[in-house]
């Protein structure tokens, strides 16, 4: 992945669909658009001068470890690049996060979180179906964030697979572990460390496994999420932040010309 992976991009767009690159119009044919959205599961679209890169991030988050042929997987060496590519290419106005993920690798959805959250352009994410154990901090990392009335998030504890070291020092380390995310989601939503963890410890909600599951407006109301919403919601947020920022910019521009 590198800064031109627009170059095999299109949409159904007249050719000014990205501004200042009139050499872009060929990408925009109906094969291509369609082969970039089976290859990767994003496409690049518009709104009047406005230009967003659609992100899905869906079933498992994949990290050092090949799961599967029968799993759906994000990569997360998809996805990084990707995000420094956006973040860096002045074509691209702001970013929409598509969430339906069963969670995954925790370094690498953390990865991909802090990514989003140290981003210089906008960015707005919506959970729909489900965004469930790493899931979260990948939620709650961009500006804004959205939930489906029908969609749920399921907040537990670490844990693992296969053998393990029966030693403190195992336990400890999931411990730290748990604490990274719990702090990450904490710095980056309305909810307190404190409560996310009471809602890790859960005991009295699921079966198998402690921990709890939030649906809809229950997510907004523990302040992991900010709003409930649809996605006309999440684009309509998300292009008014690009507005606001270029006015803020023609503002500046224009009081460095009157001096």
């Amino acid at each position: 992945m590198n800064i031109d992976y627009l170059k095999n991009t299109k949409n159904d767009c007249s050719s000014d669909d990205i501004p200042n690159e009139p050499d872009l119009t060929e990408q925009f044919t109906s094969d291509n658009y369609h082969e970039r959205i089976g290859n990767i599961g994003s496409v690049i679209t518009r709104r009047g001068e406005s230009v967003i890169y659609c992100l899905t991030i869906i079933g498992q988050i994949e990290g050092h470890y090949i799961l599967p042929s029968s799993n759906k997987t994000t990569k997360y060496e998809h996805v990084i690049p990707q995000l420094v590519a956006i973040d860096e290419d002045d074509r691209i106005d702001g970013l929409l996060i598509l969430l339906n993920t069963a969670g995954g690798d925790v370094e690498a959805g953390l990865a991909i979180a802090e990514l989003i959250s140290g981003m210089k352009k906008p960015s707005v994410s919506i959970v729909l179906g489900g965004g469930h154990s790493i899931g979260i901090p990948l939620a709650v990392a961009s500006r804004k964030s959205y939930i489906a009335k029908s969609a749920s998030m399921t907040v537990h504890p670490v844990r693992t697979t296969g053998l393990t070291v029966g030693a403190p020092q195992t336990f400890e380390y999931f411990r730290r572990m748990q604490d990274r995310i719990t702090t990450f989601v904490a710095e980056n939503s309305n909810i307190s460390k404190e409560r996310y963890s009471e809602l890790v410890l859960n005991t009295g909600e699921l079966v198998t496994d402690i921990g709890t599951i939030l649906e809809g407006q229950e997510a907004v109301d523990e302040g992991l999420v900010d709003e409930v919403g649809t996605l006309s919601d999440a684009t309509d947020c998300l292009y008014k932040m690009i507005d606001d920022i270029k006015a803020s910019q023609d503002s500046k521009d224009n009081s460095k010309k009157e001096k």
